[in-house]
């Protein structure tokens, strides 16, 4: 079974085909600037790489284009667009609707766009990279939806619902949900693979730190918290995301700066965190050299994301009563050393020792760095979202037949 993985933002169709027979990328690649003038990356398994500039009015003429290179040119990988058993799509938001994976149907199409309150930004666009599937590929290819708040919904009432009159939560919804959901749980369950542990009676944290980042405490093989709330912003400082602040910051900047909501709200996502304390970048590792260079605020950038993303750990360890083993993923989660050793730091109170020469050998790789005596474990596990939703659309479809 050959599977298209699909992640659609306004402006852009990210995808990859993946063999399931042995879970291979056999291409992948990105149709950018949709709406606009156009432009088409594709790369396959054997290496070869195409980018040419092509007109994408709509998401329907992108799919057209990367069915092209899948099947055609210098980029082919398969003979026949039929070769495609099914498509998944990767989703923001499925409110508390969506507790699991889900086929496509129309009605699911018509939720997505209703949630787009919730997650305006990604939900319209995801849900119109649909239809446009539909059209290209007809609606007898089956389509299945993966939604990044789904595995957050195991979470008990004390973590998920806010200190607002719980009206607000019985009128609109206004809990914390969670996102990176898939990623938090390939990640979760790559480590019970790895250690054959079964997840009844564990406890352990994934840290998913990229330019968005997020923390989930899991027990039991099941989210108890996340640090992402009613959206991506809460939690801790990311690439261009505040994290939490006390509310009453919003309302006094308000007041002084005479900025209205909408423009708070691209303050809070699109002009702080890194970039905004820093005053370098959005990018962790551009902020990390100019703090070797002796640039204080973006030494002070590092300071604050190492201590804030201590404190969650330290947090969830409390809330579940102890924790087995800490999880390390995303780009700068799994890319940067220096970061890891950090957070590591000053944690033998909890159990926590890591071995920093493996910590420093660690290269893309699945590895444990924790010390052999160490009580806690320590880990790197790049994460996979594609394979994570290819399996879940396979193990959907094949219960169709």
């Amino acid at each position: 079974m050959k599977i298209l993985v699909i992640n659609a933002g306004s402006s852009s169709l990210k995808y990859q085909l993946i063999n399931m027979e042995d879970e291979s990328v056999l291409a992948k690649g990105n149709c950018e600037r949709i709406g606009t003038d156009g432009k088409i990356s594709h790369k396959t398994a054997s290496g070869k790489e195409i980018s040419y500039d092509v007109a994408f009015p709509t998401h329907k003429e992108a799919f057209m284009e990367l069915v092209k290179n899948l099947v055609s040119g210098e980029g082919k990988v398969i003979d026949d667009v039929k070769e495609i058993s099914a498509v998944g799509h990767r989703v923001l938001h499925g409110s508390e609707k969506y507790k699991t994976s889900t086929l496509i149907t129309d009605t699911v199409i018509e939720d997505i766009f209703a949630f787009s309150e919730l997650g305006p930004l990604h939900n319209p666009p995801q849900a119109t990279a649909m239809r446009a599937c539909q059209e290209v590929f007809g609606k007898e290819v089956p389509m299945v939806a993966i939604f990044d708040t789904s595995f957050h919904q195991t979470m008990p009432e004390k973590a998920y619902i806010f200190g607002i009159p719980y009206e607000y939560y019985e009128k609109y919804h206004i809990r914390r949900y969670g996102f990176h959901g898939t990623s938090h749980r390939y990640v979760s369950a790559q480590y019970f693979q790895l250690t054959g542990k079964k997840k009844e009676g564990t406890k352990i944290i994934t840290c998913h730190l990229g330019n968005g980042s997020s923390i989930s405490a899991i027990k039991d093989g099941k989210v108890y918290d996340t640090s992402m709330g009613f959206t991506p912003l809460d939690g801790f400082i990311m690439g261009t995301r505040s994290g939490g602040v006390d509310p009453s910051v919003i309302t006094y900047l308000a007041n002084k700066e005479n900025i209205s909501p909408d423009e708070m709200s691209n303050i809070l996502n699109k002009k702080s965190g890194f970039l905004g304390i820093s005053g370098v970048s959005s990018d962790c590792r551009d902020v990390t050299a100019a703090a070797k260079a002796g640039n204080h605020r973006a030494q002070l950038t590092l300071d604050i994301l190492v201590y804030q993303i201590k404190k969650f750990i330290g947090g969830y360890a409390a809330g579940m009563g102890g924790v087995d083993a800490i999880i390390f993923t995303g780009g700068i989660g799994e890319n940067d050393r220096e970061l890891r050793a950090a957070v590591c730091s000053d944690m033998e109170f909890l159990g926590l020792s890591i071995c920093k020469d493996t910590n420093e050998a660690i290269r893309g790789k699945d590895a444990k760095f924790s010390t052999d005596s160490s009580k806690v474990e320590a880990w790197v596990i790049p994460t996979n979202e594609e394979l994570l939703i290819a399996r879940d659309t396979q193990e959907i479809v094949s219960g169709l037949k």
